[in-house]
């Protein structure tokens, strides 16, 4: 269909979702919001400031394969927000990849990272087309700044550390619990190593006084991007919230998961985890401030002889989610993009774009420790 808008917002009643429909009103991208609540999209839709002047309609799908491609048959890019990804990210990757899409997501999951590069990533690049999973702030931006750290000194050991401060969402807190289940890895020597179990961090985050409380949190995405990097052989990346009591409250509920959850049968234990989910967080959260949810990337790089640490210093993650789907939105819809295949962002679109749409948005700003 040559007159079909060229985005699909899958998810666009989810809180990720109404500010990537704010992001895509900036650039002008013409777009469809859809998910499986029409009624609720329009709601949302509704309340997204300058929607008005957008160029976009709302459609209801189910969510099937079968349907998923009829809905984005003739547009050119996927933007999932429908988590969690380990539970939901396969029938729309599938979906997208039949469709002759590109797809990305906001996805943090390590493991839904994993299946992706091990599963369709080929696929994809046999088509021409991106499959880049976790275009958000969790792990975008400290994507960028490894990158930045390994062009200006000679390092193969990459630590990384994501931090916000504000309240997670809904989709947000469902996907923290669904990740307790599942395997988190570094990497050694381009090896996979894993994680040790409900095993808290102190972490030191400039322009604070006090020790953060850091997880590794399923073992974020960016091992799995530099698994196969010859510069990069060793990636460890931890993360979490600017709040220790929240940080300790899930600490408490990866222990309780591995003590009593994890003998039970996998069924019962994603029921358990999305009841305790349901119970933490059950709706949406205040649209963020930017003078107290603050956000922080720090990577530090390593080598025998040289050392070099990039820190990001930021404001409002969901906003900077919202933007840097967007922005990736469009440069897909033009044709602009770096890499098909299985892609971190910071390949796909270059980590310098990023960092400077990031900035000239005012949501992040990169400073060099060295």
């Amino acid at each position: 269909m040559a007159d079909k808008r060229p985005v699909v917002l899958y998810g666009a009643s989810g809180f990720s979702g109404r500010l990537v429909a704010e992001y895509l009103r900036e650039y002008n991208v013409p777009f469809i919001a859809a998910g499986r609540n029409k009624a609720k999209i329009q709601d949302v839709m509704s309340r997204v400031p300058g929607i008005e002047t957008a160029d976009y309609e709302i459609v209801e799908a189910g969510h099937s394969v079968d349907a998923l491609t009829k809905l984005f048959s003739g547009a050119k890019v996927v933007c999932n927000t429908v988590g969690p990804f380990i539970y939901y990210g396969p029938t729309v990757v599938e979906a997208a990849l039949k469709a002759g899409c590109h797809y990305i997501d906001i996805a943090g999951e390590q493991a839904w990272h994993r299946q992706i590069a091990e599963h369709w990533g080929e696929k994809f690049a046999a088509n021409g087309l991106l499959v880049a999973p976790a275009t958000a702030f969790m792990s975008a931006p400290s994507d960028c700044a490894a990158r930045v750290c390994m062009e200006t000194a000679n390092v193969d050991t990459l630590e990384i550390l994501s931090m916000f401060d504000g309240m997670p969402t809904f989709g947000s807190t469902q996907t923290i619990f669904a990740v307790i289940q599942t395997d988190g890895f570094y990497t050694e020597q381009n090896r996979y190593k894993p994680w040790a179990r409900a095993k808290p961090y102190e972490v030191i985050v400039p322009g604070y006084l006090r020790t953060q409380l850091a997880l590794s949190w399923g073992g974020f995405p960016h091992p799995v991007w530099y698994k196969n990097e010859p510069q990069i052989a060793n990636v460890r990346s931890f993360g979490g919230l600017l709040n220790r009591e929240i940080m300790e409250g899930v600490l408490a509920t990866e222990k309780l998961f591995e003590e009593s959850i994890r003998p039970l049968p996998k069924a019962e234990q994603e029921k358990k985890l999305a009841e305790m989910a349901n119970a933490v967080q059950g709706a949406t959260p205040p649209r963020e401030n930017s003078r107290t949810q603050r956000t922080i990337d720090v990577v530090v790089g390593r080598g025998s002889t040289d050392y070099v640490q990039c820190v990001l210093f930021g404001t409002c993650c969901y906003r900077q989610t919202g933007l840097i789907q967007a922005y990736a939105a469009h440069t897909l819809a033009l044709g602009a993009h770096k890499k098909v295949g299985f892609a971190s962002p910071a390949a796909a679109f270059g980590h310098r774009e990023l960092l400077k749409v990031l900035e000239a948005f005012g949501l992040s700003k990169l400073k060099m420790i060295s």
